[in-house]
């Protein structure tokens, strides 16, 4: 079962998500902000959003609980 990771920095308005932790790279979409990163065939492994919030319209308010892996 693989786990997804987030990465959030308030600061920087930064928000990364990744669904595989495997070689892949990212690439641009339609929208200047979001990137998608994909593995070596091009399938989706994870997405990042620059100034997130600006997207959402409010600030992003989100806790998050680690566990052990």
């Amino acid at each position: 079962m693989n786990k997804v990771r987030v990465w959030y920095d308030a600061e920087a308005d930064f928000i990364e998500v990744i669904f595989e932790q495997t070689e892949g790279y990212f690439r641009q979409t339609t929208y200047d902000q979001v990137m998608e990163k994909v593995d070596m065939e091009g399938r989706v492994i994870g997405f990042s959003i620059l100034n997130v919030t600006a997207l959402m319209g409010r600030p992003l308010d989100i806790d998050l609980v680690s566990t052990p892996d």
